[in-house]
């Protein structure tokens, strides 16, 4: 069966205030208060909690502090799964899209860099867990996002075979997973990182989500 597989972050949802108010409390604790903003780091907050960190801890001149990045991104991580869906929002268009895609035959999961339970967490929140056959996160196996295990298991765990997948995604690692699994990608450009996407060439750019199906039947006929 082809399968398209969907990274979470900043593809299917909008994680990033959530992610930036857990990253704000860690600030907050060292004494240094609100560090990132919500709307022009948003981006940052895509490419996860250490991401975060780190861009806050530069603004404190300790980019080089790892040791506090490591201290904090368990409180991070707490903070954030004790309030992961306050301000989290689906992208327009992303389950009626999904729906239709398993309507045409299509199997469906999830593969992302954010910790499974987590992310199990947050698609049972968001109400939307059952409609994707797969959830693989970047503790559900030894290896993550780029390396190409985590998104051929997703497929098959979604009933697919590995080598008739596509990766829908936002970032970099999205499409260097891709690239070593030797399928297609496509990236959105409606994330905070949108304008970037092209440069990477992706075998394809979605603008909206309506227009995934008939893409998905192009890139996998």
């Amino acid at each position: 069966m082809r399968t398209v597989i969907f990274d979470l972050d900043g593809t299917l949802a909008d994680t990033s205030g959530d992610l930036i108010a857990a990253a704000n409390l860690c600030f907050r604790d060292m004494g240094a208060g609100d560090l990132l903003d919500p709307v022009h780091d948003a981006g940052t907050a895509l490419r996860g909690g250490r991401a975060m960190l780190r861009l806050g801890m530069s603004r404190l001149e300790r980019a080089e502090d790892e040791a506090t990045i490591d201290r904090y991104y368990p409180v991070l991580l707490e903070a954030y799964g004790a309030a992961i869906d306050v301000h989290t929002q689906m992208y327009p268009g992303a389950m009626d899209a999904v729906e239709r895609l398993k309507s045409d035959g299509f199997g469906v999961g999830i593969c992302t860099n954010k910790p499974e339970g987590l992310a199990e967490t947050l698609m049972q929140r968001l109400g939307v867990r059952d409609a994707f056959g797969a959830l693989v996160g970047a503790d559900t196996l030894t290896v993550r996002k780029p390396d190409p295990e985590p998104l051929f298991e997703a497929a098959r765990r979604a009933g697919g075979d590995p080598s008739r997948c596509i990766l829908i995604g936002d970032s970099d690692t999205d499409r260097n997973t891709a690239r070593a699994a030797g399928v297609p990608s496509v990236l959105v450009t409606f994330g905070p990182a949108g304008g970037d996407m092209a440069a990477l060439e992706p075998e394809a750019l979605l603008d909206h989500y309506a227009d995934l199906p008939a893409l998905a039947a192009q890139l996998l006929p």
